[in-house]
């Protein structure tokens, strides 16, 4: 009966896409309906919804380094958000009739955010790397962490005494990072990051830790080498459908009662109560409002983890077992909400900018963006390959250039190999009202994702910037929507590779001298 959960899957992903939300709303709700009817999920749906949650983790971790976990303002918002919801949320327990020690589980598992959906709201704007991406992951995993100690507690399995030997896990990354230079075929990459995920989540398990936990270590140990995101790039697919599993789960969970529905109603009314808590608190510790909402809204939703601490407290006796309805339809209406929210948030940011900006501290941030370019006439946004390649072409005719990025890491990188890159959100009006271009007399966009590109180029040119504007694009029509945008040129380098490919074919025909394609030949050619 397999083919039931991905055929109403397939349909409601479908329809809700034409409504432009997000397909795993409509995942959602196809588990809500199956649940309807009486569908059970079985022992494969389960395995592959596992997979899915382990594999999503795995390519976060890919984004992640320690350092920019431990932060005072990570450990600050997460430790003080979770301690503040726990008091809000314990006497609405208590209210329902849940005994003290119930109260307080609950409360705290509340007080959790969606680690599935952040990480694919962040991918999906491909900004896992940005300032508040690491922020909000950073976030979660300290939540995570909480929710492990009360799987703990609740009898979930204490952790081994052996638990400390995984703390000479990074001993291990020179081998796999030389591991990484040895490997050329695709089909390698991307079984050696599936293997990598569960290797991980098993170890961890053997230590009576969360699996998903150690599925995150795994891609940690790859973090910042550039070699990592080729692994990601070949887990893209596979990770997306194993997810669907996922979320249909979530929707099976069912329906509760008369009195899981107030609880339930509550709780929803209580969900921006959170987002606000999150985002003062992220006032506080010297954000800026641009990064504390971004973050924020990412963080707006409750959380899987809700479930999975929730139903080991059921399984040992500590919540009522009609308590697991309650929590999931909670997750899957949570999430819901909050698919537009991310869809939207660059035009909620614009419509409260002024509220929003009111409560920003005026002090130095620790995402202190640039407004000085200095004698740069040539603005590269996006520094990867495209990037670095036009940077250094750029270079090498000594004009003057910089690069801009949202990834600190890469812009790392970038400064090691003796480029001049800043760290900026091309997507934050602010930064370009605030940013002198006077001397710019090109802006390139090297980027990949078109939405963020369409968003940027219309950015720049509301604030005024009325000179070239160049985008690198795949397809015609995505540069049809650059140019209507606003961009001047484009550039679609599969086209022109192949109307250069027929142009050297046309010379090799008329008989014209060999063209030098400047390839080198390996040692072992002959």
């Amino acid at each position: 009966m397999d083919i039931v959960w991905v055929g109403f899957a397939f349909f409601f992903g479908f329809l809700v896409s034409r409504l432009k939300l997000p397909p795993l709303v409509g995942y959602l709700l196809a588990g809500l309906v199956l649940s309807y009817f009486g569908y059970e999920a079985g022992n494969m749906l389960k395995e592959i919804s596992h997979l899915g949650v382990l594999f999503l983790l795995f390519t976060v971790g890919l984004h992640i380094r320690l350092k920019n976990i431990l932060r005072a303002d990570i450990l600050g918002v997460g430790l003080t958000h979770l301690t503040i919801s726990t008091l809000i949320f314990t006497p609405i327990g208590l209210i329902f009739g849940y005994d003290l020690t119930a109260s307080i589980i609950i409360a705290i598992t509340l007080g959790f955010s969606s680690t599935v959906l952040t990480a694919k709201t962040l991918e999906r704007r491909n900004e896992l790397g940005a300032y508040y991406g690491r922020t909000a992951i950073g976030i979660l995993i300290i939540q995570d962490l909480v929710a492990i100690g009360i799987i703990a507690y609740t009898g979930g399995g204490t952790p081994s005494y052996w638990t400390i030997s995984l703390f000479a896990l990074p001993l291990i990354r020179p081998v796999l990072i030389w591991f990484l230079g040895v490997i050329k075929d695709d089909e390698v990459w991307m079984l050696l990051g599936l293997g990598l995920a569960i290797g991980g989540a098993a170890l961890f398990e053997i230590f009576n830790l969360s699996g998903e936990l150690g599925a995150l270590a795994a891609g940690m140990l790859l973090a910042s080498d550039e070699r990592a995101d080729k692994i990601a790039d070949k887990m893209w697919g596979i990770k997306e459908a194993f997810l669907v599993g996922f979320f249909l789960e979530v929707g099976l969970t069912g329906f509760p009662d008369t009195s899981g529905f107030l609880f339930i109603g509550i709780l929803l009314l209580l969900l921006p109560l959170k987002s606000i808590l999150f985002y003062l608190l992220f006032m506080l510790f010297k954000l800026r409002a641009r990064t504390g909402f971004l973050a924020t809204i990412s963080l707006t939703a409750y959380s899987e983890f809700t479930l999975i601490a929730g139903a080991v407290a059921i399984s040992n006796g500590f919540l009522p077992t009609e308590t697991i309805v309650v929590l999931g339809l909670l997750t899957a209406i949570s999430y819901t909400l909050n698919a537009p929210l991310t869809t939207y948030e660059e035009i909620l940011w614009k419509k409260w900018h002024d509220l929003l900006l009111w409560l920003e501290r005026d002090v130095k941030h620790p995402e202190h963006q640039v407004v000085s370019l200095g004698s740069a006439e040539y603005l590269i946004i996006g520094m990867g390959n495209a990037g670095r390649a036009a940077y250094d072409k750029l270079k090498s005719e000594e004009r003057p250039v910089v690069g801009m990025d949202i990834d600190p890491d890469r812009i790392e990188r970038n400064l090691a190999a003796g480029r001049r890159v800043i760290y900026g959100d091309i997507q934050d009006s602010d930064l370009w009202m605030n940013m002198d271009l006077d001397n710019i007399k090109a802006v390139m966009i090297a980027m990949g994702n078109q939405s963020v590109k369409e968003s940027a180029t219309k950015t720049l040119r509301s604030t005024g910037f009325d000179r070239l504007i160049y985008v690198i694009t795949m397809t015609e029509e995505e540069a049809n929507i650059m140019q209507k945008a606003g961009a001047n040129a484009v550039s679609i380098p599969i086209k022109e590779a192949g109307e250069r490919l027929a142009e050297l074919s046309a010379k090799l025909l008329k008989g014209k001298p060999k063209v030098e394609l400047n390839i080198k030949k390996s040692k072992n050619t002959k």
